[in-house]
């Protein structure tokens, strides 16, 4: 700390460099409030806006960037001192001991946590909140949770474990809810037919994206298939004959217990199991039902990384030239890859739709897919664990906010965490990529090990560059 006190030395940062670094964090800060922040619009009667100045937040804020990026600053200056004095050998991997330490129990114990914690939730809603009707609110936000694990795992195939950087993922979406939807809707197919077929027609269009690409890695792939996304949401909109345009499709048959209704009629649910009606059944068999498809999509891609397709997957990964040179077919590689991941993305849509009862293009915009996408990043490319604690801090996070009594005596009775979550995501972006640019989970275990299975370090593999 002496050097930071006195100047450089040794290639050290000064004390005076890391308050001029923070102080031009905080005119920036300040730059991006002023338009933003430094006022509030409220309308007030007559129709005009009334501009109310809060230079208070704006001044806190300021301080609080200022003071996180000095604390940063020390601590990756200390970081870089104490690697100075006793380099360390790196190794590209290291032994997984019989006795495994924290993190690997860790690592270990959050897949059958998570799973244990979500089938328990509805139970856990209905004591915490007294009633079955009151539960509602928790049981819809698992539901629209367990939807994005369900996506994130999806797309995990593809950016994770193929490394092939998707920003269309939303098209996959889009078509297993419009296909789920029509069939429905146009031949009265129930949801059990029509959620495998909406499953294939999803993974089709994977296919025709794959064949295009085959050629494009990294910002090119990523280009192309922002395109292909874009592309699958206009011929949405604009055809109306089928998709109903920008209306939507409206009307779409909820989903049945295997052929029973959720209904308060003698052939329905209740009466068939002879308890009394209630609508908050139908959310909890979603809730299941959803759950189910998460817990199916995690298996087989679990299933998948041990076989032969799953391997020559992370090949693909770490390098395209020489996974050709081992005989590996990149073409069908590649294919199968955007396949099954389209296919989950099906599955997921086709859920979306019975469960909405509604849908449009209006819902499978970019945003979706760059929610996604950071889910995957955010958790650990390649991780299933990391992908499922950033879904429910990514998705949860925001309305967890909202509960909090006291953000809104700090900014203000009309403080709503969803105004601002684009903000959130993009502080949360920043800060993984400054503390954590691997993911939450960046320790890799291989899939096929000889002898002695040893755990790779995340800044040894080359993961989503396609």
């Amino acid at each position: 700390m002496r050097a930071l006190q006195t100047g450089r030395q040794d290639g050290q940062v000064s004390l005076a460099d890391i308050v001029r670094d923070a102080g031009l964090y905080a005119l920036v800060t300040l730059g991006l409030c002023i338009p933003i922040v430094s006022f509030r619009t409220d309308l007030i009667q007559g129709g005009a806006l009334d501009l109310t100045p809060r230079w208070g937040l704006v001044a806190a804020l300021c301080a609080t960037i200022f003071a996180l990026r000095v604390v940063q600053r020390l601590v990756l200056a200390r970081r870089d001192a104490r690697r100075a004095l006793t380099p360390a050998a790196h190794q590209a991997t290291e032994a997984v001991h019989a006795e495994p330490n924290a993190g690997q129990r860790v690592s270990r114990l959050a897949l059958p946590l998570f799973v244990g914690f979500a089938l328990g939730l509805p139970a856990i809603a209905v004591l915490a909140t007294g009633g079955l009707s009151q539960s509602r609110y928790w049981i819809d936000l698992g539901i629209l949770i367990l939807t994005y694990v369900m996506l994130g795992w999806g797309l995990n195939i593809v950016v994770g474990l193929a490394g092939l950087l998707d920003l269309g993922y939303v098209a996959f979406y889009a078509v297993g809810a419009y296909a789920y939807a029509l069939l429905s809707t146009t031949f009265g197919l129930s949801f059990w037919i029509c959620l495998p077929l909406a499953g294939l027609f999803a993974a089709l269009w994977g296919m025709m994206l794959g064949f295009p690409v085959l050629r494009l890695r990294g910002d090119y792939l990523a280009i192309v298939t922002l395109a292909f996304g874009e592309i699958i949401r206009l011929v949405l909109i604009n055809w109306v004959d089928l998709t109903g345009g920008a209306a939507g499709i409206s009307s779409i048959p909820r989903a049945t217990f295997f052929g029973l209704p959720f209904t308060a009629a003698e052939d329905g649910f209740a009466a068939r199991f002879g308890i009394g009606f209630d609508s908050m059944h139908r959310n909890v068999f979603l809730y299941y039902l959803i759950l189910a498809l998460a817990l199916v999509t995690n298996l087989v891609t679990l299933r998948l990384r041990r076989l032969p397709i799953g391997r020559a997957w992370e090949a693909l990964r770490e390098d395209e030239i020489a996974c050709r040179s081992l005989g590996i077919n990149t073409t069908t590689t590649k294919l199968t890859a955007f396949a099954l991941g389209a296919m989950f993305g099906g599955f997921a849509g086709s859920f979306f739709a019975v469960r909405q009862g509604f849908i449009s293009p209006e819902s499978f915009n970019f945003l979706e897919s760059a929610i996604i996408l950071a889910i995957v990043v955010l958790g650990g490319m390649g991780s299933q664990v990391g992908v499922a604690v950033a879904a429910v801090a990514m998705v949860g996070g925001p309305e967890m906010l909202r509960n909090l009594g006291f953000l809104k005596a700090v900014f203000g009775e009309g403080f709503d965490p969803n105004e601002y979550r684009l903000l959130l995501f993009g502080l949360a972006m920043v800060t993984m990529m400054v503390w954590r640019p691997r993911g939450l989970i960046s320790v890799r275990v291989p899939s096929v090990a000889l002898k002695e299975r040893r755990a790779i370090a995340g800044s040894l593999v080359r993961e989503g560059h396609g």
